[in-house]
């Protein structure tokens, strides 16, 4: 039987989990219509979490992590793959219930995968990955939402993270006033300020005691740390603005009163991008191949070997990954 290298983590009769490169049979490929050749992945927070152990991310063993991929088709039995064609796939449960990016091939759902966008190469449709397409989810539910450049600030917290920078660089590329929140304010400010941010706050302005109301500042936010920063964020948001909340790295609780929901008519955008439907995901892509300046996106990213996994995986839980981490898989 034909083998093929990537990624699997197993787990021990103590419940330890092991991590290893290893050689896997393709008989052992999970269920779909889609083979793909997988070139490229990337690092994303919840694959942080994956392959460390240290959140109960992965619930079927074992498991090749990585939640994101993009490659050539090597064979459908679907027809609206063909061999030769490139995809990407993101979400879906791929490195958690379903063998996802970290190996040099994936069986898939046909239904997972979308067309590469024009314009993009597979390692710039890593460089936005999840974290490149939750944010253009994000934007696409505020502008859903009413939220026009003219409607004022939009706050991004979490700005010099996956998510952060490109929600910076979509809405700052939109016309829009970007107030970029970050505890790497030395660091990544020049960063934040290349990518389109207006003004670049430091994080503990939104880590303090939460007020039902506070000064309006914005009239719109994208938040990707949740907890005490996010009910800080609605209690300064004007009155009909949106926040869309799409993370959890400041805690999975909300801290917060119904005030900005009930007096300013604030709305909470819950934003998912794992079972996000086929529609709303090939018009964000498509978004994203126009919307998204690739001389942006580039700076914000490097390209590195998929070896190099576990040591960032340890890295961008504690914070010390700038922008986008994308895996070299066939190099």
């Amino acid at each position: 039987m034909a083998t093929f290298q990537g990624f699997l983590l197993t787990k021990d009769d103590d419940g330890s989990q092991r991590l290893a490169w290893t050689d896997i049979d393709e008989g052992d490929l999970m269920d779909g219509e889609v083979t793909v050749e997988v070139s490229h992945s990337s690092l994303n927070y919840k694959d942080g979490l994956a392959l460390t152990g240290s959140s109960p991310v992965v619930r079927r063993w074992p498991m090749v992590p990585g939640i994101d991929l993009a490659g050539r088709v090597r064979g459908s039995s679907d027809p609206t793959f063909a061999p030769g064609d490139q995809v990407v796939l993101n979400g879906w449960g791929a490195g958690e219930t379903h063998w996802g990016g970290y190996a040099e091939l994936a069986r898939v759902p046909a239904g997972w995968l979308v067309p590469l966008p024009a314009g993009l190469t597979p390692s710039d449709a890593m460089a936005i990955g999840t974290a490149g397409f939750t944010a253009m989810l994000c934007v696409l539910a505020l502008e859903a939402h009413g939220i026009e450049p003219s409607s004022g600030p939009v706050v991004v917290t979490g700005a010099a993270g996956g998510v952060g920078t490109v929600a910076v660089a979509l809405l700052a590329q939109r016309g829009h006033e970007v107030v970029a929140s970050t505890g790497r304010v030395e660091e990544e400010g020049d960063l934040l300020r290349s990518l389109g941010a207006a003004q670049v706050l430091d994080r503990s302005e939104l880590e303090g005691d939460v007020r039902p109301l506070g000064r309006e500042r914005w009239a719109a936010g994208v938040d990707a740390v949740g907890s005490t920063t996010l009910a800080n964020v609605l209690s300064m948001t004007s009155y009909g603005g949106t926040v869309a909340a799409c993370g959890l790295a400041g805690g999975m609780d909300l801290p917060g009163s119904v005030a900005p929901f009930i007096l300013r008519g604030v709305t909470l955008a819950g934003i998912d991008s794992v079972m996000c439907p086929l529609e709303r995901r090939l018009a964000a892509w498509e978004r994203l191949g126009t919307d998204l300046p690739l001389e942006k996106l580039r700076s914000l990213s490097e390209v590195r070997p998929i070896g190099d996994a576990p040591q960032l995986a340890e890295e961008i839980l504690a914070g010390r990954v700038r922008g986008r981490v994308v895996f070299d898989v066939d190099g």
